[in-house]
């Protein structure tokens, strides 16, 4: 079962980049492929480099409703699949008193007083939909347990309702910052893409793109030097929206090149450490990036 947003792997290219996602050939030639074969796709990567992005702009492009879970440690069953309202039960209970229990648990145990949750929600939804499960790698490790069945089958056991089984399959994006090994169980359900830092030109398309106002000289400049601080041991190297927040700080301030003092006073915006910051003023050479 695909879901068939794309025809192509330019034409996953040209409709992202005009959302202004611009996708290497890697990016687009998997969206495709999890486009084309059905297959849930696991984007991994270091925070920042867009991996969240893409799941919204496939949903742009797709004119697809958004669907996300956003794990995080102690995300469990019912925030991810689905629960109860037990208030309403309660409040349906006391209301049919002299009902017989088989007769209330009957109703109380119904459409009515279910609470889908994003898993749920997407598995059901009959219209396009883009399912975003963020930062998987957050999340503990019995959740992993909780999607295979959604990601094998596209579909969830509700024990009182029974089966519910996708009639439209979503297009699935999982993310992970690799802060732990997911399962291989995991994984070979997923196409895998790994998400790393751009090319340099690559990246100046990104800055120019987002920060249109930004002189082309100066966004060389600032993806030089933001390459420049990577290439250091950093606690946290700068990330392509932390370069695009730089760009705009930059654009901002009026600065038409980049000099000692405007990167020593804006550093902020792309470290975001203490040591950071002072290993870039005192190792940083602008005249040699």
């Amino acid at each position: 079962m695909t879901t068939g947003y794309f025809t192509s792997v330019d034409d996953v290219a040209e409709r992202l980049a005009a959302t202004g996602y611009l996708a290497s050939p890697a990016v687009a030639t998997t969206v495709f492929l999890a486009d084309r074969l059905g297959k849930p796709l696991l984007v991994e990567g270091p925070a920042g480099v867009g991996k969240t992005e893409l799941a919204k702009a496939v949903a742009q492009v797709a004119d697809a409703r958004l669907v996300r879970l956003q794990c995080y440690e102690g995300v469990d069953e019912s925030r991810a699949l689905y629960e109860w309202n037990h208030a309403k039960q309660l409040l349906r209970i006391t209301a049919g008193r002299d009902e017989s229990w088989d007769e209330t648990r009957t109703d109380i145990f119904s459409e009515e007083f279910l609470l889908p949750r994003p898993l749920l929600t997407a598995i059901r939804s009959a219209d396009p939909t883009v399912l975003l499960i963020d930062e998987t790698d957050k999340a503990d490790i019995e959740i992993e347990g909780l999607l295979l069945e959604v990601l094998s089958d596209f579909q969830i056991t509700v024990p009182e309702l029974g089966t519910i089984t996708a009639t439209r399959r979503p297009f699935v994006v999982l993310t992970s910052n690799a802060g732990r090994e997911l399962s291989e169980a995991l994984r070979r359900r997923c196409l895998f893409l790994h998400i790393g830092f751009p090319e340099e030109e690559l990246e100046r398309r990104i800055v120019t793109t987002k920060v249109p106002g930004l002189d082309q000289t100066l966004a060389t400049s600032v993806v030089r030097v933001v390459g420049a601080l990577r290439a250091m041991d950093l606690r946290k190297a700068p990330s392509v929206a932390e370069t695009i927040d730089w760009a705009r700080t930059l654009l901002a301030l009026g600065a038409d090149t980049l000099d000692e003092t405007v990167v020593r006073d804006s550093l902020g915006v792309i470290l975001k450490h203490r040591d950071d910051i002072q290993k870039a003023a005192a190792k940083l050479d602008l005249d040699a990036v």
